[in-house]
């Protein structure tokens, strides 16, 4: 079994066909880059073939690269990793070339094969750089394909062709979107921007490619900047022009990653560098910066969390081995906000939705807010008419109860009121099947104890979603004492169904990810009432990758809404509770009416639309700034160790179990540092023994919040990390 076969026509033509065995995308592998290399050499070589199809025989091209590949060539380098990568890298470059010059004589450029590249739908990182050295590319007229190099987003970039290819295909400007932001394109959209060259009808595809080769001419496979007298789109860097447009995209990229990306800047690099000199030492600086990010370890980081950990949790890495438990037909409890966002995201994935609320008119509500998202969708050409009324058709908005008979899944979205959930569920559970499966959506109140409430503890689970619904990938998993695996496998089924990332924890009051958030915010705030100047703590966190200030994000969950977990957890936790001077910060601030965005007053101040328009003046009449500040780093550390630190006793009391959903989990969830690959990573990074010794400093000057559990305490005396003890594979060894 092979993942590249050749078939030559009666014309000449040889289709060379991309199918890896038991892959539902093809990948390239070693394996694979070396048959087509072979393919390619035999195609050139044989006289009667008269040119070349390169196409996939799936429904897809190719989604990318076998990440594998990058350890596997690190490895064959033994003390040398960075010469294996280079080296390995530089034989792609060979192979796309190869393709690129097809045999031409190096001086008339005549006389070569033409090669075109036929894709029936998505093509993705080397799925597209190997096109883009085709003399063509074709693709089918599929709507659902998506066309791009997505590579930034899991920490590299483009690193076997594509940066310099489209860069000097479409210049420097117009490739940054494709390139910098990774953004994908439906096939017209894509030929629109210039990535590709012709979309045809998905029957034509072969056909049209076959007509392409026979009527290509020795111009025709030339490229531009293989052509005496090229000159790159929008200007070279020592042109006027393009000196503007190198300057503006170092800004640029500054401006979005704080310089806490590496693959970002090093893309640039490779971008400016290689257009100061002809093309193929480009490619040679493209695999030295490429070889520099995959060295990182944060790329490294990014690559395993965001890439291969995320891909396994949501093809079910933790899922129990029970028959498929696939939702037909789903119930939602409350038609809010969150209950309204679940039925939206279940409808779109096809799922039949029975949406109820106390009255008809707040149930009805709830499907509006449905509507409103599809006609958003419609308005930026991603939702047809059609598409909006399918998804509308099936949800079913009702204040009858008796409407869930028949649901498999019922969805509990009410206020966070044990009262309330306890006769929702009980009200539910009245009409539902046997068989059928309770969850509740609480982000912060224990799964055990809400299970009480039912008849079924067993069939009981947390099914807590993130805000906006629609937007945010992480659905936190919550096993109750008596939940049992058909549950955990309904729920888990239930997220891969809407298309979203799962990750499963045990019961504790605020489970994992608010566990780690709720610290995050405590601390920003807590340094306003020591006097840290305001701007330095949000600030402080933006330069360090946290996507939100902790008192932007307090701002925006509501002010009111951290007044009332706060008492709840006082009261819960009594004498032990350890927060009463974020406490005089947040109640006064509720009391004068400051209760963030929805009110246009928080922390930030607002204009009549709700926008912000900075910190608000007031805080330092309340809270005066101190007149020694702390260092940036020392903000930082805070602000970072009182969630890492947390993440660790999660996992040391068992409510994280696998320390892989820790850190997709805190990426997803509330944006912990993507550069890092999460809290976890980000402690291998730093390694135990140094995390142990901030982690002292910062408890002496600061409180018992920050001392070292005794898990990391263990794992610095025994030099350990974290994926060397607790990994899948390392479990397993």
């Amino acid at each position: 079994m092979t993942d590249f076969t050749s078939a030559t026509d009666a014309d000449g033509i040889a289709t060379i066909t991309w199918d890896v065995p038991g892959k539902s995308m093809n990948v390239l592998s070693l394996t694979g880059m070396a048959e087509l290399d072979a393919l390619i050499d035999a195609a050139l070589a044989d006289p009667a073939v008269r040119g070349v199809i390169l196409t996939s025989g799936k429904k897809d091209f190719a989604g990318g690269m076998d990440l594998n590949v990058i350890a596997k060539m690190k490895e064959s380098a033994g003390a040398e990793p960075a010469r294996g990568l280079f080296d390995g890298i530089m034989r792609f470059h060979g192979l796309e070339r190869k393709i690129e010059l097809a045999g031409m004589d190096p001086k008339t450029k005549k006389g070569g094969k033409p090669i075109v590249a036929a894709l029936p739908g998505t093509a993705l990182g080397i799925g597209l750089e190997i096109p883009l050295s085709c003399h063509r590319i074709i693709a089918a007229d599929n709507p659902t394909a998506r066309i791009g190099l997505p590579e930034i987003l899991v920490g590299i970039f483009p690193g076997a062709g594509g940066t310099t290819r489209l860069v000097r295909k479409l210049g420097p400007m117009a490739a940054s979107p494709f390139l910098l932001e990774g953004k994908l394109s439906d096939p017209k959209k894509a030929q629109a921007a210039g990535i590709i060259d012709e979309v045809v009808a998905p029957d034509q595809l072969l056909a049209r490619a076959r007509e392409w080769v026979l009527g290509a001419t020795d111009a025709d496979l030339v490229k531009p900047w293989d052509a005496k007298g090229y000159k790159m789109p929008g200007g070279a860097p020592y042109h006027p022009a393009g000196f503007m447009t190198f300057v503006g995209a170092s800004a640029m990229v500054m401006g979005k990653t704080m310089g806490v990306y590496p693959a970002a800047r090093a893309l640039l690099s490779a971008v400016y560098e290689g257009a100061l000199v002809p093309f193929d030492t480009a490619l040679r600086i493209e695999a030295r910066w490429f070889t520099h990010v995959l060295m990182n370890p944060s790329s490294a980081a990014m690559i395993r969390s965001l890439f291969i950990n995320k891909e396994a949790l949501e093809k079910g890495a933790n899922r129990p081995g029970v028959a498929d438990q696939t939702v037909r037909r789903l119930g939602v409890l409350g038609a809010g906000m969150m209950g309204a966002g679940i039925a939206h995201v279940a409808a779109s994935a096809g799922i039949e939705v029975v949406l109820i609320d106390a009255t008809q008119e707040a149930a009805d509500r709830g499907k509006a807010h449905s509507e409103g998202l599809l006609d958003k969708g419609m308005k930026r050409g991603k939702v047809t008419a059609a598409k909006k009324a399918e998804v509308l058709a099936r949800i079913t908005a009702t204040a009858d109860y008796a409407a869930l008979s028949g649901a498999d899944l019922v969805v509990e979205a009410v206020f966070e009121d044990p009262k309330v959930k306890a006769e929702v569920t009980a009200r539910a559970e009245a009409v539902l099947p046997a068989d059928a499966i309770f969850a509740t959506n609480t982000s912060t109140l224990p799964i055990t104890g809400l299970a009480k409430a039912s008849t079924r503890p067993d069939r009981f689970i947390g099914i807590h979603f993130f805000s906006p619904v629609d937007k945010m990938m992480l659905v936190e998993i919550i096993k109750g004492v008596e939940t049992g695996d058909l549950a955990v496998a309904k729920a888990l089924d239930f997220v891969r169904q809407i298309r979203k990332t799962p990750i499963v924890v045990n019961d504790a009051r605020f489970f994992y990810a608010n566990r780690c958030i709720i610290p995050y915010i405590n601390e920003g705030i807590r340094m306003v009432a020591e006097g840290v100047e305001p701007a330095l703590v949000e600030n402080a966190a933006k330069l360090v990758g946290l996507p939100l200030g902790p008192l932007q994000l307090v701002d925006e969950t509501s002010i009111d809404l951290g007044v009332k977990i706060a008492r709840a957890t006082k009261a819960a936790m009594g004498d032990a509770y350890p927060d009463s001077a974020v406490d005089q910060v947040l109640f006064a601030m509720a009391d004068a009416g400051r209760l963030g965005r929805k009110a246009h007053a928080g922390f930030y101040a607002y204009d009549d639309k709700g926008q912000r328009t900075g910190l608000w003046e007031g805080i330092a009449d309340h809270w005066p700034v101190a007149a020694d500040q702390p260092d940036l780093a020392e903000v930082q550390h805070r602000m970072l160790f009182v969630q890492a630190l947390e993440a660790v006793r999660a996992l040391e009391e068992g409510v994280l179990t696998d320390i892989r959903e820790g850190d997709v989990g805190a990426i997803l969830g509330w944006g912990f540092c993507p550069w890092s690959g999460g809290p976890f990573s980000w402690l291998d990074m730093l390694g135990a023994p140094r995390a142990v010794e901030i982690a002292d400093r910062l408890a002496a000057a600061h409180g018992a919040r920050f001392a070292a559990p005794r898990l990391l305490r263990e794992m610095a005396e025994r030099g350990e990390s974290f994926y060397g003890r607790f990994a899948p594979d390392a479990r397993a060894a």
